[in-house]
Order: structure tokens, then C-alpha cells, then sequence
């Protein structure tokens, strides 16, 4: 019998706003443990919380962005629980009247064919709601410490429906959703910083049949892949167990990651009542039709639309602009040299394989080097968009070889000279004076007669070798149309 998985995920995104969500007390990653608290984060007593405008704003963003109803009204409750993250034992979120409802995250399965654009679709999405984050519990053999700076930051849960049926549709849904919320400038989302979380909700049945089968929630799933590996190795779990007349529990099971495996957290008898109340402290938001317009106008062009706007407009290839569309830092930096060079083709090429590259490789660092957290951005790297152009355009105006130009692409990343500082320093000037690239082929062809009788036999692919004997006579520098254009004159 063949099973289909069917899969809702539970994405927490901590807001990058300057302070948290009811105190003015900052928001950081790294900071010293319990620096970044006050009496509102710990519930000291007659500590009250104020809202903070911008984390709500941000959510309306997000709710604009992926296509969701925003409420009119929305309002906050208590979710109560007993557990050392949360020092005043309930957590302010929001239960009945979510601050968005519905709306869809387009994804992108993957194509057979990897250099063409896979298949489109929408996941639906329950709702979104804002809430406010908990503390960080690290366990040891004998203790378990916390730690408070990230309690009370802004956290948006976005919930979806149960309309991901495999571990591929997973990371697609993922991926999609970070890059939007990245783009945006909601969330840097690193998960490794606890930025962006995830819980995946798996459930499996016969296929051709309706009717839900038993769910499984998995919990500490730190990366995006990790998430899939989690959701692949849990399908696989739930369909074992159905074949071999097991019962499956709804429970809640943690990931390994190391032994990449599932084991049992808690089972539904063990779940939480969290006796949701209204927070008697904080009066409900009231979202008008002039405050939705006003943020609507801050919002980007979303990642899969710019994709299809540099296919058509610009005509680049589908494994250009995928390369392209998933980092908005690089897309800005290659509109910036477009704007200047004479192909957005090449420029294209040049930032998605050159450019990136080296990025890559200055961004090798030790991890417990004091440079780790430097990551070097196409905006701070030391080729400039006007330097990369610069390159472009002596090249396509004849006046730099290709072959030159990726010899010294590297060099101008390193040092951060120009291509024309560079051409100067290593007299590297194309050479274009007919004379005296005539006299050059006139030896090419004097020297390998074989291939000179070949082509004038017929063997179009025989000129190859004496070009190739006059850029390396010129180290490169002769312009090629010129050397091509002498070449037949002189042999025909």
C-alpha cells in the first residue's frame, strides 16, 4: 500500500526590532546571559507592559506581504504555564483574534532538469499571530542553566495548514518564507541564533484517502535542512509502524540531529491546558484601512516576482536569477551594476560565479576567530558595483580579454584596485594596432603551416590553434576580433 505524508509546520520568527515586545529594554544575540532583562521581562510585581508599535507594524507587513486578511481588532492573552523560561509563568500571545488570518507562501519544487524553473504553488497558511518570546534553557549532566536576554522579544508564529506532503515541499516552504521575511527586513532569520524556529506537525495515510491519520509534533529541528531530515526520517518512522501493526500516539518527539532520529518528548495526556485569558493590562490594537495602506507601500518586491522580472525583461537564465533572487543584498548590488554595464547577461554570470566565490572564500573564517561575526556582504566587499561594470564593458568594448578579466577579478577583490588601476600596474592594455598584430599572425601561420593548410582546406576549427598561438604571443592582450579578422585576411 503506498502512504501519503501530510505536514503543517509551526515557523517562530523573532522580529528585529530595537527593543522588546512590552519593555523598552533591547533586543541582542550574544549579549552576556541576563543583561538584555528588566522588572517587565522578569514579572517583577507592578511591572506593566506597553506595546511596542514597531513589532506590530512589522506583523501587518508580513500579514501584507504573504497575502493574509489583517484583523480590525486584535487583542492580547494570557497563556499560562508553569517553566523556568518565563519567570512570571504565562507567556502574552494571542488566541482567539490573531493579528493576521489566512494567506499563502508560493514555493518552488524542484525541476528534472536543475537549470530550468521547477513547478509553482501555494501553501496555505492558518493564521499569524505576535507574541512575545521566552528564555533560552541550556541543559548540562547535572544542571540546566537559563537565560532571560531573549524573553520578551517580538516572535511571529506563522502557522500553516496541513498542505506540505513531502520533506522536498518542506525545505521549498522554508526557504521561500525566509528569503521573503529576509527581503523584507522582518527578520535576519538565522537559525543558529534562534532568529527563526521551527515545529513540524506529520501525519500519514493511505493515499487516495481524506481522512487525517494520527499526528506527530517534532520538536528541535535547528536548521533547514535539519527540518527535512527530521520530517523525512518521521515519515518513514509512521509508515514502518502502520505496516507493522503498531499504534501511533499523538505525542510531541524531539530530533537528533547527531543520530538524525526522533525520541519521544511528551504524549497528548501530557500536554499543557494553558487556560487562555485576556490580558487584563493590555487594551486590543485597532488596525484602520489608512495604517494598512501606509505600510503596504513599504513593502518589496517579493523574491519569486523579482525572478520572473529579470527572465522576461532581462532575458537571464533560470539558473542566474535563482542564484540571484534568494540573497536581496546581491540582487541589489547586481541592479546596481547592471545599471551601468552593457549586458545584464554577463553581469549576471559575473556576480553569481565570480563574485560570489570569492565572497565565499573571505567568508572562511574560524569560528572562534574574533572576525566570525564579520560576514563580508556584496555591499561592503571591495569590488564595487562600478568596478565590477567597469570590467563588463572593457570587455565587451574589446578592450580586455576574458581570459585576462578572470585573472584579475581575484586580485581586484583582495587588494581592492580598479581593473584599469590593475591594467596599468601590469601593461595590460589590449593590444589592437593592426600592424602590429598582423606581423604576429604572419609568424602564427609561418610557424604551424599544418594548421594553416587545414583551414584553407576546409577545416574551419584549424584557426583555433593559430589564435591560440597569438594570445599567447600577446599574453592575451591582443584584441581576439582583430586577431580573427587578420587571421582569414591573411589566409585567404
Amino acid at each position: 500500500m503506498e502512504y501519503e505524508a501530510v505536514i503543517g509546520l509551526e515557523v517562530h520568527v523573532q522580529l528585529n526590532t530595537r527593543s522588546k515586545m512590552f519593555t523598552r529594554v533591547g533586543t541582542g544575540f550574544g549579549q552576556p546571559p541576563n543583561t538584555l532583562t528588566d522588572p517587565v521581562v522578569l514579572g517583577l510585581p507592578g511591572a506593566l507592559p506597553v506595546m511596542n508599535r514597531d513589532a506590530i507594524e512589522k506583523s501587518i507587513k508580513v500579514g501584507l506581504l504573504l497575502g493574509c486578511k489583517i484583523a480590525e481588532v486584535c487583542k492580547w492573552d494570557r497563556k499560562n504555564y508553569f517553566y523556568p523560561d518565563m519567570p512570571k509563568n504565562y507567556q502574552i500571545s494571542q488566541f482567539d483574534q490573531p493579528i493576521c488570518e489566512g494567506g499563502k507562501v508560493e514555493i518552488e519544487m524542484p525541476g528534472e532538469n536543475p537549470a530550468k524553473m521547477g513547478s509553482h504553488r501555494m501553501v496555505e497558511l492558518t493564521r499569524i499571530h505576535l507574541e512575545e518570546d521566552v528564555g533560552k534553557l541550556t541543559h548540562y549532566e547535572q544542571d540546566s542553566l537559563v537565560d532571560y536576554n531573549r524573553a520578551g522579544s517580538p516572535l511571529l508564529e506563522i502557522v500553516s495548514e496541513p498542505d506540505m506532503h513531502s520533506p522536498e515541499e518542506v525545505f521549498a516552504y522554508l526557504t521561500s518564507l525566509r528569503n521573503s521575511l529576509v527581503a523584507a527586513g522582518i527578520s535576519a532569520c538565522d537559525m543558529e541564533k534562534g532568529q527563526l524556529r521551527c515545529d513540524a506537525n506529520i501525519s500519514v495515510r493511505p493515499k487516495g484517502t481524506t481522512t487525517l491519520g494520527t499526528k506527530v509534533e517534532i520538536k528541535n529541528l535547528n536548521t533547514i535542512s535539519g527540518v527535512r531530515n527530521g520530517v523525512e526520517y518521521e515519515i518513514r518512522r509512521q509508515v514502518r509502524a502502520i505496516e507493522e501493526g503498531t499504534e501511533i500516539i499523538q505525542e510531541t518527539r524531539r530530533w537528533n540531529p547527531e543520530q538524525k532520529y526522533t525520541t519521544p518528548m511528551r504524549t497528548k495526556e501530557m500536554a499543557h491546558d494553558y487556560r487562555y485569558f485576556p490580558d487584563p493590562d493590555l487594551m486590543p490594537v485597532k488596525i484602520d484601512e489608512a495604517w494598512i495602506e501606509r505600510v503596504a507601500k513599504e513593502l518589496p518586491e517579493k523574491p519569486f516576482d523579482k525572478q520572473r522580472r529579470y527572465q522576461k525583461d532581462m532575458n537571464l537564465p533560470y539558473s542566474a536569477t535563482s542564484s540571484l533572487c534568494g540573497d536581496h543584498l546581491l540582487c541589489a548590488y547586481f541592479e546596481e551594476a547592471t545599471d551601468l554595464a552593457k549586458s545584464a547577461t554577463k553581469t549576471a554570470n559575473w556576480v553569481v560565479n565570480d563574485l560570489l566565490r570569492e565572497l565565499s572564500q573571505a567568508n572562511k573564517v574560524d569560528e572562534f576567530s574574533e572576525e566570525s561575526d564579520k560576514v563580508m556582504t556584496p555591499q561592503s566587499c571591495p569590488v564595487s558595483p562600478q568596478n565590477l561594470a567597469e570590467l563588463i564593458n572593457l570587455i565587451e568594448d574589446g578592450k580586455l580579454t576574458n581570459n585576462v578579466a578572470k585573472e584579475l577579478f581575484p586580485e581586484m577583490f583582495t587588494s581592492g584596485k580598479t581593473v584599469s588601476d590593475l591594467i596599468k600596474e601590469k601593461g595590460l592594455d589590449q593590444k589592437s594596432d593592426n600592424g602590429e598584430i598582423e606581423g604576429i599572425c604572419a609568424d602564427a601561420i609561418a610557424n604551424d603551416s599544418d594548421a594553416a593548410e587545414k583551414f584553407r582546406g576546409g577545416k574551419e576549427g584549424a584557426i583555433n590553434a593559430l589564435k591560440g598561438a597569438v594570445m599567447k604571443a600577446t599574453r592575451g592582450q591582443a584584441n581576439p576580433k582583430v586577431v580573427d579578422e587578420t587571421l582569414r585576411r591573411l589566409l585567404s
